[in-house]
């Protein structure tokens, strides 16, 4: 898919709902895009429905990113900030257990565990 000789390759329907079947995904309706590779790699249907775009962050195969080369289409823009967006939400998430509301001060907290043990 990416190996063309000026960028990524558009893919016919065919191909992707052949790719779908092989990875077991459901090809009936078509899909509006396909992620691949935890997102870096995104498949887009075109408008006329006849083939699906390659995306990556740098490059599209659409026709707009070969006519007005080294401007991003509309594609490369989305695809970077649903990458932004999913970067900035995976940094507010807490680490280790789940989230926990500050209900009780500490000794609080302690308070009601000695409770529940006796």
């Amino acid at each position: 898919m990416l190996e063309g000789h000026f960028g990524p390759v558009t893919q016919s329907v065919g191909a992707v709902k052949n790719l779908l079947a092989f990875v077991g995904r459901a090809s009936d309706p078509l899909p509006v895009d396909v992620t691949l590779d935890n997102g870096r790699l995104v498949l887009v249907l075109s408008n006329k429905k006849d083939a699906y775009y390659c995306v990556t962050a740098k490059a599209c195969s659409c026709p707009a990113n070969t006519w007005h080369p080294g401007q991003p289409c509309k594609h490369v823009l989305a695809l970077r900030a649903d990458q932004a967006n999913k970067i900035e939400t995976e940094s507010i998430r807490p680490k280790g257990p789940a989230f926990k509301p500050f209900d009780l001060l500490p000794s609080e907290e302690r308070a009601a565990r000695v409770k529940a043990v006796a």
